[in-house]
């Protein structure tokens, strides 16, 4: 199973690595803000390895990473994870935290969006009930 925690750095690493689809250390010491050293760089990228969150393939001179999960997947996992450790598993909480955050941003069309996503979870569950 992969480690779950991802120290801050480690997380984006992942999200360049999200991004780009496959990088090489130096790549990835470009992209990352307010960088550490590149040995640094690899010693992360050698943890995330061992986790099971990157793979590495030789790539003329160098290795190129690549994630392991799926970004959707890695995403649902955090999700979980977020609600579990912040929310108590309430799925209300969270949404209406969300909700609070971005409530000034939120479009009508955003709106509509979200409650056609409750409807529609709505429906499942009464599928699920009969």
């Amino acid at each position: 199973m992969k480690g779950k925690t991802l120290s801050r750095r480690e997380r984006q690493i992942m999200d360049i690595l999200y991004q780009r689809g496959r990088a090489s250390a130096s790549e990835i010491l470009a992209a990352l803000a307010d960088p550490p050293s590149y040995s640094a760089v690899r010693a992360k990228l050698r943890v995330l390895e061992e986790k099971g969150h990157v793979r590495h393939e030789a790539e003329e001179l160098h290795y190129v990473y690549v994630p392991t999960t799926a970004r959707d997947t890695a995403r649902r996992s955090a999700l979980r994870h977020m609600l579990s450790t912040f929310f108590d598993g309430s799925v209300e909480q969270t949404v209406a935290a969300l909700l609070d955050l971005s409530a000034a941003e939120l479009s009508e069309q955003d709106l509509d969006r979200i409650g056609h996503l409750i409807d529609d979870a709505r429906r499942e569950a009464q599928k699920k009930e009969d």
